[in-house]
């Protein structure tokens, strides 16, 4: 027998599969499944993009990480906003320059060559995988807790609701899922941290459980070093990845590409104080609390029955809209950058189509694999950053620029970006607390701006 808060939460799942089904009716080629024709407005790219990147790692695992550390991880995600502020002033103006892209690689491979679309194909992919785990696997933990539904299960029924929309229809699904998911979990969200306030007492009583620690931050300098670091990888870890790239894509005008992405890039300050604060009230709460389900925890403890199913509809929007967006991202990507380059005969439109469809099935084996084998979400995501701006960004960037192109600059900032990494995360163990992600990116950046420049005196 289903309860009543079962119904609603399964009555919204057939809902969104639903509109992803019915607005990607008529999907006949690769364009209008990557990027739908240009066809959508302002708000339509700002609750795609806002709803695309909020996804369990930054709002479960927010939770999780403010629980643990307190209010510095909430500064520390501040690096995402300004990222999204610094896409919208000086990226997105430039995106009118390729009007005919559907895909990174298409940006890529007039700057410095069909092997740069090729590797940033299948960076695309490892990157967009990584990412799409880390939403399926806190959707595991939401069937778990709420549903009572293994954690396993869960995750295979989640992603199995998110193949079938987004495969069928393409960027068109993604982003009418996206929208209503985007209203849903705007409404959620600040409903399970004013009730879970409401149910402590007031505000007062949080400050008086929670230890006074986690609402400083602290001025050693180590401390000041670590924040410093994530803050740098949360700027810079996706930055330009495959699906945010696709957003600046699908505007009707280039217009609405830049105020959409600023909109989402403001709107992302006061969310990511939301879900911090809500691992707060967790810790108040339940000290004891295994971090990860610290914003669950709050739902189930300060909510009615129907108004847990109304915001578990909301945390399930943000990990649907987020893995959909990379899951589509990773499919584009395999399809467009690697096979495409890849084959001596081109596909026809329908066979390119199909293939894009079943790449969805293996994609999702994979994300399946990083869901079950790393416990913390938001440890997936820092992961999966260091394939994508150690090696790719720069260039990226550059050529969105219009900065100085060539193929050795790229060689030579992807090679330095990926050896550093390593050896600064795996051989060195991140020295002063560092990420080797952002020491990575500083390498590429550093060759990828010397290497001509080199070439040139050595010829002298």
């Amino acid at each position: 027998m289903f309860s009543t808060q079962s119904i609603i939460i399964f009555s919204y799942l057939i809902i969104v599969l639903l509109i992803g089904i019915w607005a990607g009716r008529g999907v006949k080629d690769i364009k209008d499944y990557a990027v739908a024709s240009k066809s959508f407005g302002t708000m339509a790219i700002f609750a795609t993009l806002s709803a695309s990147f909020i996804g369990g790692g930054f709002s479960m695992g927010n939770a999780e990480k403010v629980f643990l550390v307190g209010i510095s991880n909430i500064v520390a995600l501040w690096g995402f906003s300004l990222k999204e502020i610094l896409v919208a002033k000086y990226i997105a103006p430039n995106i009118k320059h390729y009007p005919d892209a559907i895909s990174i690689g298409d940006i890529m491979e007039p700057a410095y060559g069909k092997e740069s679309r090729i590797f940033a194909g299948v960076f695309g992919v490892i990157l967009s995988a990584g990412i799409l785990g880390a939403q399926i696997g806190a959707m595991g933990y939401i069937f778990n807790l709420f549903l009572g539904l293994d954690r396993s299960t869960g995750i295979i029924l989640g992603l199995s609701i998110v193949i079938i929309y987004s495969t069928i229809g393409g960027m068109r699904a993604v982003v009418w899922t996206d929208i209503v998911q985007f209203i849903v979990l705007c409404v959620g969200i600040p409903l399970t941290l004013y009730f879970g306030i409401e149910h402590l007492g007031g505000w007062s009583e949080v400050v008086e459980r929670v230890p006074e620690s986690h609402f400083t931050i602290s001025l050693e300098p180590m401390a000041i070093i670590a924040l410093i670091s994530l803050f740098l990888t949360f700027l810079l870890g996706e930055t330009l990845v495959p699906p945010y790239v696709q957003r600046l894509l699908i505007g009707k005008r280039n217009r609405n590409v830049r105020r959409g992405t600023m909109l989402s890039g403001l709107f992302s300050i006061p969310f990511f104080a939301t879900t911090g604060l809500i691992g707060l009230v967790a810790l108040a709460l339940n000290p004891s609390l295994d971090a990860n389900l610290a914003m669950p925890y709050v739902i189930k403890e300060a909510l009615s029955p129907v108004l847990q199913a109304v915001v578990i509809s909301a945390i399930i929007s943000i990990i649907m809209s987020s893995a959909d967006s990379f899951l589509n991202a990773a499919a584009i990507a395999f399809n467009n950058d690697i096979i495409k380059p890849l084959k001596k005969t081109p596909l026809t439109p329908d066979a390119e189509l199909r293939l894009a469809r079943m790449t969805t099935l293996a994609v999702g084996v994979i994300a399946v694999v990083f869901a079950l084998s790393i416990d913390s979400v938001l440890d997936i995501l820092i992961y999966s950053y260091n394939f994508w701006a150690p090696t790719t960004l720069v260039p990226l960037a550059a050529a969105l620029l219009g900065l100085k192109l060539s193929k050795k600059r790229f060689i030579a900032g992807a090679s330095a970006g990926i050896i550093t990494t390593l050896l600064w995360s795996n051989i060195l163990d991140s020295p002063l607390g560092i990420d080797g992600l952002v020491v990575g990116t500083l390498a590429n950046f550093i060759a990828f701006f010397s290497s001509d420049r080199a070439n040139a005196k050595a010829r002298r």
